[in-house]
């Protein structure tokens, strides 16, 4: 016999006006907030100890963990309940962080501090990112994942605008030593109201199922994760496609506008205006997708926003003005932010609750984590053939991605759940059911 598990949303009641789920918001809130002062102390206090080369090693220490330790992030997400995790390393960045302030004000450590800081925060943060990706379908039910994913970008960008001026608000006072005490406070911030959200328990799994056994090693977890995102029908193709969309639009994103307004002349208030619109129209994406809740034939239009959202950023490329281009980055940000919620919705509302730690892990680090890399090659090829070319290239790279979403039947005809529904897969857009053991959180 299965159990059902409890929805933590009322019924009838939508995820933006249901008390439990606006807790969780204003944590992950704060949260976001504690990282991005934290990242701006970080370089900020490097750069007034240490040269420029240094700098970016301090950067890059946090970053080698992530990447190392994201899929065993997901693992344990998985094997002790993402809620446990989630508060647990929330708590650990905050004494690590408010430590770090602390040490700044009673004494002068040098550039080792912050190699230290930067290391054990990476590590951290390789298990809070799948833990908080896992936890969306344990705070509401599945037809209201599209909107809580709306809210949750919508978090994103408030984070992205008010977290570097409040933190370079702090340096300016107090230097890295209020910086990181402020990044720490809002990490305590996180912490009760994080205790305070309630979350629904892991369905117990059928007996006699051939899901992830208890006891089993966590290699055996990792593999047996693996194998579930590539072996189902919907998750391991929106992964996949995740992933090459990524690929094809960090380059342009976060390195191409830079170097474009430098080529074009348009100077460094240009760039800040074309990203601004881009975060505008991903800002009103989101916003849409909170007020509209569920989308009919969420697949299809999550793949029509993906060539939509990757045309525009090619046409960013070969904008003649200023003001064409920031108008054309605010349509490529609306589709870009449709098409990642959807995505995100899609995929939690259909994989097995067991496994959303070890799939975001695998989701975070294609996407945020390996597509990085492509930085110095899109640079090169920027410096070589001109940035309309590379941006145009790096928009079909992105539209491949939603080539995979055409080609594969279960995303063009996916459907997000309607009306109250357990956070369980639903039975015709997922692979034979691979349920969890009983008695996990």
């Amino acid at each position: 016999m299965t159990a059902t598990a409890i929805s933590a949303t009322p019924h009838g009641r939508p995820a933006h006006k249901d008390g439990n789920v606006l807790r969780w918001l204003i944590a992950y809130t704060a949260s976001m907030l504690g990282d991005c002062v934290y990242f701006l102390a970080l370089g900020f206090a490097a750069a007034k100890v240490a040269p420029p080369t240094q700098v970016g090693l301090v950067m890059a220490v946090g970053a080698v963990p992530r990447a190392v330790l994201m899929l065993g992030g997901g693992v344990i997400a998985d094997r002790f309940g993402p809620r446990k995790v989630v508060i647990g390393s929330d708590a650990v960045r905050c004494a690590l962080i408010l430590g770090a302030a602390a040490t700044l004000a009673l004494s002068s450590p040098g550039l080792w501090l912050l190699v230290v800081v930067s290391l054990l925060f990476g590590v951290v943060d390789a298990l809070f990112m799948p833990a908080v990706g896992a936890l969306p379908p344990r705070i509401v039910a599945a037809d209201q994942l599209t909107r809580l994913q709306g809210m949750r970008s919508l978090t994103i960008r408030f984070g992205t605008i008010v977290g570097p001026p409040v933190g370079g608000l702090a340096m300016g006072l107090g230097g890295a030593t209020a910086a990181f005490a402020l990044a720490g406070a809002l990490f305590a911030v996180s912490v009760p109201l994080l205790i305070a959200t309630r979350m629904s328990p892991l369905p117990e799994a059928p007996a006699g199922s051939d899901g992830p056994e208890e006891g089993a090693s966590a290699w055996r977890d990792l593999l047996d994760g693996l194998r579930y995102v590539r072996r189902h029908r919907l998750v391991g193709p929106l992964v996949l496609s995740a992933a090459i969309c990524e690929l094809g639009l960090v380059g342009p994103l976060n390195v191409g506008m830079i170097l474009l307004a430098e080529h074009r002349g348009w100077g460094s208030s240009g760039y800040g205006w074309i990203i601004a619109g881009f975060g505008a129209g991903a800002g009103c994406g989101a916003l849409l997708l909170t007020v509209r809740g569920r989308l009919p034939r969420a697949g299809a239009v999550q793949i029509g926003a993906l060539f939509a959202g990757a045309a525009g950023v090619g046409l960013i490329g070969v904008a003649p003005s200023p003001a064409l281009a920031v108008a054309v980055a605010a349509l490529s940000g609306l589709f870009c932010g449709i098409c990642g919620s959807l995505a995100y919705a899609l995929i939690q509302s259909a994989a097995d609750p067991g496994y959303l730690g070890r799939v975001t892990s695998v989701m975070s680090l294609s996407s945020f984590r390996l597509a990085p890399l492509a930085y110095p090659l899109f640079g090169a090829a920027v410096a070589a053939w001109g940035p309309a070319p590379v941006f145009l290239t790096s928009a079909v790279l992105t539209m491949t991605g939603g080539v995979v979403g055409l080609a594969t039947p279960a995303i063009r005809t996916a459907e997000l759940p309607r009306g109250k529904r357990s956070p369980r897969p639903a039975a015709d857009v997922t692979a034979p059911a691979e349920p969890v053991a009983a008695g996990r959180d």
